[in-house]
């Protein structure tokens, strides 16, 4: 199982881009997309889209990895995180079937 940086850095390699390439792609400054390549750093979700576009990766499926990786590493460390997953999701199902609720 890849993290965002693995798959970002895999697709850059694959489309032959440099670092330096890609960051001017995104805008944003090279030493920040080496951190976001090795995992020491987060994109933000416009990030997360731009590089779908780059890369012709689907979109939800790449902000599924991301979204996923920011709640594994919120709870990763807990005892009981596959629990508070469970109970996430019910609490998710709840929210979307709720008029009130907003997700």
């Amino acid at each position: 199982m890849q993290t965002i940086g693995q798959i970002i850095r895999t697709n850059r390699e694959k489309q032959g881009l440099l670092l330096r390439q890609l960051a001017a792609q995104l805008d944003m400054d090279t030493a920040i997309l080496s951190k976001i390549e090795r995992s020491e750093r987060k994109p933000t979700r416009e990030q997360i889209f731009k590089l779908a576009d780059i890369f012709k990766l689907d979109k939800d499926e790449l902000l599924i990895q991301y979204l996923s990786e920011k709640i594994a590493y919120e709870i990763a460390d807990e005892d009981v995180a596959a629990r508070t997953l469970k109970v996430a999701e019910q609490k998710v199902r709840y929210l979307k079937s709720s008029k009130h609720g907003k997700v």
